[in-house]
């Protein structure tokens, strides 16, 4: 059955492309994972936080790297698109968009950092970086981020990212303790702020 409307961008408009590393500041990158990052994904997916979370863990060396091979496959397949947080080249968080949608334009962006990196104000910098390439290089409509209402911390991260807040997810997102009302953010390309990424 063929579509009525044209994608709003078309295929390889990341996939074409080397996932570019993008600068947060003089010490701080997003640049894409590397199999010698594959020790760290296994520490973030065995923090008991994070785990909560995100509801899923890593439990051996081979799993680490297989995680990280799937990010750069998904590049290439353009369903997703995930970024080391790097201090000085050393991976230390991630962003990623996640269920990319060309048609429409539209991607879910999710992130988190390593809890000894946490508390610098590295997150939500590392979020409007990625926000500003993803809507002035490639051409995105609408990002969007969803977080458990009792993860303030994430929805801290989303506010001074300049994710617009837009509601509840009534009972939307299941956690180890069960079933968390969702906080709905997102930014358009249009919204006031994205010309310079500021927020």
């Amino acid at each position: 059955m063929p579509f009525l409307l044209k994608p709003t961008l078309p295929a390889g408009s990341l996939s074409a492309h080397t996932q570019p590393i993008l600068e947060i500041d003089d010490r701080l990158t997003l640049r894409p994972w590397r199999e010698d990052d594959a020790p760290v994904a296994r520490a973030a997916f065995s923090c008991p936080e994070i785990q909560h979370w995100h509801t899923r863990r890593i439990d051996s060396d081979a799993e680490a790297l297989e995680w990280v091979a799937r990010w750069d496959t998904g590049w290439r397949d353009e369903t997703e698109a995930n970024w080391a947080i790097a201090r000085d080249d050393q991976a230390i968080g991630q962003v990623g968009l996640r269920g990319i949608d060309l048609m429409s334009a539209v991607a879910e962006v999710a992130y988190w950092l390593l809890p000894e990196a946490r508390g610098a104000g590295v997150t939500a910098p590392a979020v409007r970086v990625a926000a500003k390439w993803c809507f002035d290089t490639v051409g995105f409509h609408r990002l969007f981020l969803k977080h458990s209402q009792a993860n303030m911390a994430s929805c801290r991260v989303a506010t001074r990212a300049g994710f617009a807040p837009e509601g509840t997810l009534r009972g939307a997102m299941l956690h180890m303790d069960g079933f968390h009302d969702g906080h709905l953010h997102a930014r358009l390309r249009t919204d006031e702020g994205n010309d310079d990424g500021s927020a």
